[in-house]
């Protein structure tokens, strides 16, 4: 794609990377046919080539976003299945997030948009305040009917079970020799609202040899994706800070995370940082080290199935996160595969979910339109039960109130003598026969 921006434009090193991500794009249509926006609403400029075009126009001319601009930009889910089909290897990734952090600055968005961003930006990152908003959303939820759309959508998001005790911040000591030193970031809505998923975490990973180090703290994704930059960075800059102190004292191995989108980002910090001179060599080697909990239990080597671990069917949903974001497709496949489980493809495999951070609070209509068309896809596997890598996504399938959503590494820690997913109690309701085998350990 041909660009004229000034050279007084270019020396903005944001501008300067996006101008090359720019000139990559050749037109030629292929995102268009991943794009779970383009699918459904049939919109160039809700297709990635589309928005291209208007940020391009944006950028180029140095103007303030319109609402047109706005309202297709927003519309995006940052799924980066694009980046998947590009034969080109446009970056849309870091297009995307320099649109948004445009669009926050020089658009003046309508009063009760202002207010939800806000509140989910000053509500999402920390765990405390994540704990009292869903104790108000208790008492809000018989009032649902005369709220507005996009808070009935965070009601209806919000979970209705107490949550089981999860991992404690420190160092968890590992059984037998140890093979590795690594740090499992425990997030912050999914410390809340899933504990569980860190607490087998640890477990697994202890399992296979490894003693854990967990550390805390938002990894600024979710602010990141409303074009909160300063606040996005702030966030990230406090958990690198924490994570380099590892690096630099006893050392790590890998930093360990189990929620895809939050390792997604993490492995985005050198770029993030790259112009910060105080952070960039910190943030690059935080980046370095990032891992996916699958890829590290890849590299561990998964420990022996118990002998009687469940004998299930899943269907194994790859979050956006994982497979566009962190290209990671074989890993968790192939974990389950390893402990018994019979995996299972969802078709249209490749299509968002409308999790997709605080996506399906701010677009509902779109989110809930892909989740339907996610469950129908879902139920035709005839699974058992559904595994994902990403709390976003467990969250958005599980208002199905049907198959059971769990996360990847509460099947393999169940599967290697951990308990029972606490999210398998409608697992009798599956139609799997109560003789099996994962039934019978699910139940006692």
């Amino acid at each position: 794609m041909q660009t004229r921006f000034a050279e007084a434009q270019l020396a903005d090193p944001a501008i300067a990377a996006s101008e090359k991500i720019l000139r990559k794009c050749v037109h030629c249509g292929f995102c268009t046919a991943t794009c779970p926006t383009y699918v459904l609403l049939g919109d160039e400029l809700d297709s990635p080539r589309g928005r291209i075009y208007l940020i391009k126009e944006m950028l180029e001319n140095d103007r303030p976003a319109t609402a047109e601009v706005v309202r297709h930009v927003d519309r995006c889910l940052s799924c980066l299945a694009c980046m998947t089909t590009c034969p080109s290897g446009v970056h849309y990734q870091h297009l995307i997030d320099h649109a948004r952090a445009h669009v926050e600055r020089t658009f003046r968005r309508p009063w009760s948009e202002r207010w939800l961003r806000a509140a989910l930006a000053s509500v999402l990152p920390y765990p405390r305040r994540v704990r009292a908003a869903l104790a108000l959303a208790a008492v809000a939820r018989p009032l649902a009917a005369v709220l507005p759309r996009s808070l009935r959508a965070m009601l209806e998001l919000a979970p209705r079970r107490r949550a089981a005790a999860g991992a404690q911040r420190g160092t968890q000591a590992v059984a037998g020799a140890r093979r590795a030193r690594v740090a499992l970031l425990t997030g912050c809505v999914q410390t809340v609202i899933a504990p569980e998923i860190n607490a087998a975490t640890v477990r697994l990973l202890e399992r296979a040899g490894a003693e854990v180090i967990a550390v805390g703290g938002c990894c600024g994704a979710l602010v990141h994706h409303l074009g909160r930059e300063r606040q996005s960075h702030a966030l990230a800059a406090a958990l690198i800070e924490r994570l380099h102190a590892e690096l630099a004292g006893q050392g790590l191995d890998a930093i360990v995370v189990n929620s895809s989108g939050c390792g997604t980002q993490a492995k985005d910090y050198g770029y993030m940082f790259r112009n910060d001179d105080s952070l960039a060599a910190k943030a690059a080697a935080v980046s370095a080290k990032a891992r996916d909990v699958t890829e590290t239990l890849v590299e561990l080597g998964l420990p022996s199935p118990v002998a009687d671990a469940p004998r299930l069917t899943v269907a194994y949903h790859s979050a956006c996160s994982m497979q566009h974001g962190q290209k990671l497709e074989q890993p968790p496949r192939a974990l389950l595969a390893s402990a018994g489980y019979a995996v299972k493809e969802i078709a249209e495999g490749h299509l968002c979910c409308g999790s997709a951070g605080t996506y399906n609070v701010l677009q509902p209509e779109i989110a809930t339109r892909l989740r339907e068309r996610k469950l129908d896809n879902i139920a035709r596997t005839g699974a058992a039960v559904v595994a994902t890598g990403n709390v976003g996504c467990m969250t958005q399938l599980a208002l199905s109130y049907g198959t059971p959503v769990v996360h990847t590494v509460e099947l393999l820690d169940w599967a290697t003598g951990g308990p029972a997913p606490s999210g398998l109690e409608s697992l009798r309701s599956t139609g799997v026969s109560s003789a099996d085998p994962g039934v019978s350990r699910a139940s006692r």
